[in-house]
């Protein structure tokens, strides 16, 4: 097992944790605050990072997407995965109108280790899962784990 992770930018991304215990938390704040306003957090879909021993996976279940819906940028070591869509559903008949407009957007950034091939970096969508696959450097393939046994 490797001790190398993908960090998460602290700074616009809830953390695993709070992600986990935000909707109790949210029942709590303030003598009870208010649910439905710290709802809308939770429509970030949640990411899963595996390492092997040739890449990194960054895996988001974003279901009703399109490919062309989403934003990959690498600036300098942070890679940002973002998406919107917005649809609008109008239906006419002699008696009625009505209007539906949906809009969904997201935006997930992380920290990439010094260890990652940034030019080789790729992306797959398909059924409602995106995959960034983030190709290590020769250098990081050669690093092997080592088990170091307790005295």
């Amino acid at each position: 097992m490797s001790l190398r992770t993908l960090t998460k930018r602290t700074d616009n991304v809830p953390s695993l944790f709070n992600d986990l215990f935000r909707p109790w938390d949210a029942l709590f704040e303030n003598n009870g605050g208010s649910l439905l306003r710290n709802l809308s957090p939770l429509s970030m879909p949640a990411a899963n990072i595996v390492e092997n021993k040739d890449h990194y996976e960054v895996s988001l279940a974003a279901p009703g997407m399109k490919k062309d819906d989403f934003n990959i940028d690498l600036e300098g070591n942070v890679l940002t995965i973002s998406a919107e869509k917005e649809e609008k559903i109008e239906q006419k008949d002699e008696r009625y109108s009505r209007q539906e407009f949906n809009y969904t957007s997201f935006s997930r950034s992380f920290t990439l280790p010094q260890w990652v091939n940034k030019d080789k970096i790729d992306a797959t969508y398909e059924n409602g899962l995106l995959r960034v696959n983030l190709p290590k450097t020769e250098d990081a393939k050669k690093l092997s784990a080592k088990h170091i046994t307790v005295k």
